[in-house]
């Protein structure tokens, strides 16, 4: 009788196979070996899971100690999210349909309040809307189809991704390589996208309109290209919707519009001041489309009544007077943050600032002392920026007063001159 064994028990421990994938666009390995000492070193100094009371945008306190501190890092950039009218959006949305959601799949049931929603968006944006439980869901489901050829004619599409696209368009890479050729390109690096153009018959461009680490597509670039190769735009426009415009359509929206070749996503979590994500669409047919393929914008999570109930208050403040004297309140404060304080993001009319130091221990430094002095201002490092750069993100609101700006910058300036520890502020 011949004694037969599994292969992996035949095999020597110490010759254990390497079970490791290409790792072609995400190691995260890598990642977690250059960044966790980071985050556990923001960690020590107090500066993750902080636990507070909101008394308002500018002022949130830790119970217990009383500690108190501005908010330098919400992207509530009109202050939209205390509105008297977002929030009793959501109080009437629950009382009118006693429920928080239906928890069922809207591809199947939707309630008619959403519907009621969709129609406010389209009719506000110009654009047909599709909603989701967040702006992530609806990259995640759209940029797959994007290269597999099904949102626009031409086949599958080779996928040139920003250098600087958000973490939640690039965590979507992997899927996509599973469908076409997937390129990484400079940020705005026109002569690329040219080139790929030039190369292969199909491309899509994936990037952000305003990004969260400050700057701006290169639209008018962008929409030649497009033009003369046919390149469909994917652009993530988050950080700019409700801030520009006469509705607050933002900076993409506000100057092309969404065709067969371009789909605008953005978060209604930021500037808007409710909750939740919207695609903006040319027809229905491509919202019905993505319900039923586009993965998690068909799942059973549906957008919940009181986000639905904020989102309808906060369009409410988008066709009033009330929008355009919010964006001139930001738009001031803006203008102050850069006459105190230049940075090379100075002027251009987008909420995020950056403050760098170059390495990351001494931006953890000087955001816990700048904590400690009643201002909370994010530590940004590596991988959320490349290494080396370092530094400090504040988002600028039209709630916070000059008063505060002035103060805060002074501290900033305060402490870029001094030689700042590594000791925990705890």
């Amino acid at each position: 009788m011949t004694e037969t064994t599994s292969s992996a028990a035949a095999l020597d421990p110490g010759q254990a196979p390497d079970v490791r994938g290409a790792r072609r666009f995400r190691n995260s390995s890598a990642l977690v070996r250059n960044s966790d000492p980071v985050w556990q070193a923001a960690a020590d100094h107090g500066l993750i899971d902080i636990q507070v009371e909101h008394e308002s945008n500018n002022r949130l306190v830790v119970p217990g100690t009383g500690h108190a501190f501005a908010n330098m890092v919400s992207c509530s950039y009109l202050g939209l999210n205390r509105h008297p009218k977002v929030l009793e959006g959501v109080v009437s949305a629950v009382r009118e349909t006693g429920t928080i959601e239906l928890m069922t799949s809207t591809t199947r049931i939707r309630p008619t309040i959403q519907g009621r929603l969709e129609e406010e968006l389209s009719d506000l944006f110009g654009a047909e809307i599709l909603p989701a439980t967040t702006c992530t869901a609806v990259t995640a489901g759209i940029l797959p189809l994007v290269a597999s050829g099904h949102m626009a004619p031409g086949g599958p599409r080779v996928m040139v991704f920003d250098r600087f696209a958000h973490f939640s368009m690039s965590y979507v890479k992997a899927i996509c390589a599973e469908e076409s050729l997937v390129l990484t390109c400079d940020h705005n690096d026109l002569d690329f996208i040219a080139d790929t153009c030039r190369k292969y018959p199909s491309v899509a461009y994936v990037g952000d309109g305003a990004y969260s680490m400050g700057g701006a597509a290169a639209l008018d670039g962008l929409l030649e290209l497009q033009e003369r190769h046919g390149l469909y735009l994917f652009i993530d426009d988050s950080h700019s919707v409700s801030i520009i415009g006469e509705r607050g359509e933002g900076y993409a929206r506000s100057r092309t519009e969404v065709g067969e070749l371009t789909t605008i996503v953005t978060s209604l979590g930021k500037g808007f001041g409710s909750g939740g994500g919207i695609a903006l669409l040319d027809s229905r047919r491509k919202a019905e489309f993505l319900s039923r393929h586009g993965g998690p914008l068909g799942w059973s999570q549906d957008v919940s009544v009181p986000t639905i109930g904020a989102a309808l208050g906060s369009a409410e403040v988008h066709r009033s007077p009330e929008l355009g004297e919010l964006q001139a309140a930001l738009r001031a404060n803006l203008d102050l943050f850069d006459e105190l304080l230049p940075t090379p993001l100075a002027g251009n009319g987008l909420p995020v600032r950056r403050i760098d130091v170059g390495e990351a221990d001494r931006a953890v430094a000087l955001s816990a002392e700048l904590y400690r002095r009643g201002y909370y201002s994010s530590a940004i490092f590596f991988p959320i920026v490349p290494r080396g750069e370092a530094g400090l993100r504040v988002m600028i609101r039209a709630d916070m007063t000059a008063e505060e700006i002035t103060a805060f910058i002074g501290h900033v300036r305060e402490l870029l001159d001094q030689d700042l520890t590594d000791s925990p502020s705890r």
